[in-house]
């Protein structure tokens, strides 16, 4: 039962770490582009509800990234001015308003990471399709489980200091 606990307790240190070296290379875009941190997790936001296909209108987006209706509307007017962000209305509401990556900052993104998707690319490939579908897996149980922790915790009032 040992070798499971250190197992364990050896994948949960590798995620903490990884998490974290993701996070300098997430700064490091955004210091080079000149965006907030703000900034950059509502892009982020917006490029993954794309891929998705549903993109996030102005309220989604400020429910995801906890932000009141005017910081929203701050972020966003910053990155359309940026040219990173554009706003469309897609629907037959003409009200709706849908946030779009823009090309700009999609080749800017390119540019900055395709390096680390060939570097991610080439661990993956020393898998099998079995081995790919497992860790798939293990990570999609893993993202509920801090996304259900986060749900949780997010709503909760600082304590006071003592």
């Amino acid at each position: 039962m040992e070798d499971r606990n250190k197992l364990q307790a050896d994948l949960v240190d590798l995620l903490r770490l990884y998490s974290i070296e993701a996070q300098h290379v997430a700064n490091s875009f955004a210091h080079l582009q000149g965006l907030h941190h703000t900034d950059l997790q509502a892009l982020a936001a917006v490029m993954h509800a794309e891929r998705r296909g549903d993109p996030l209108t102005p309220g989604r987006l400020g429910q995801q990234l906890g932000l009141s209706s005017g910081a929203t509307t701050a972020v966003i007017d910053r990155l359309e001015r940026a040219g990173h962000l554009r706003r469309t209305r897609e629907s037959a509401d003409r009200r709706v308003v849908h946030l779009r990556y823009a090309e700009p900052a999609m080749a800017l993104a390119r540019e900055f990471f395709e390096p680390l998707g060939a570097r991610s690319h080439a661990v993956m490939d020393e898998f099998s399709v079995e081995d790919l579908s497992m860790v798939r897996q293990f990570l999609t149980g893993m993202l509920e489980a801090i996304t259900e922790h986060h749900r949780e915790v997010r709503t909760r009032t600082p304590t006071a200091e003592a």
